[in-house]
């Protein structure tokens, strides 16, 4: 029997980057977590009503919560549901990987945040990482670095 042809999808799977989280922190190491959700909550990710940008990583007894991820109820969600849109989400780890986040999370200066959230086959996923924080300084130099990139690629089209 011949395989069935892979079906050409959107292409990108990504519903939300927090692009913040790359400006105010130095990333150490992502980790990939599931995390639970009521329908309507999915409903309202097909749509990309949801906003990563205060959220962070909790991590206790033993489980890690997404704090402060806003998914925005449609409006043709269900009337009998109380939709709360920045209730706490338990993330789905391995132990050991939790074990190692929590290790991290004790040294001074190490948080743990949400930095993307996206699809995989029909499961939704969201990337966390091990972060440091930023000095002010460290976000001029990385501005400056990348607006000197910026000009860099200018004048090289214009040289060709």
């Amino acid at each position: 029997m011949a395989k069935k042809p892979k079906k050409a999808g959107s292409g990108d799977s990504t519903i939300v980057v927090n692009k913040k989280a790359r400006h105010d922190y130095h990333i150490d190491e992502t980790f990939e977590a599931g995390v639970t959700l009521s329908g309507w909550e999915v409903k309202s990710l097909r749509q990309g009503k949801v906003q990563l940008v205060d959220s962070y990583v909790l991590l206790k007894d033993g489980e890690a919560w997404l704090i402060g991820a806003s998914i925005v109820p449609l409006q043709t969600a269900s009337t009998h549901v109380v939709a709360d849109p920045l209730r706490d989400r338990k993330l789905l780890l391995h132990k050991r990987e939790l074990a190692q986040l929590f290790s991290a999370t004790q040294q001074k200066g190490h948080t743990c945040i949400c930095t993307k959230m996206y699809w995989k086959k029909h499961l939704i996923k969201v990337q966390i990482a091990l972060a440091r924080g930023k000095k002010e300084f460290d976000k001029r130099a990385t501005t400056k670095e990348r607006e000197w990139n910026i000009e860099k690629q200018r004048v090289m089209h214009k040289g060709n």
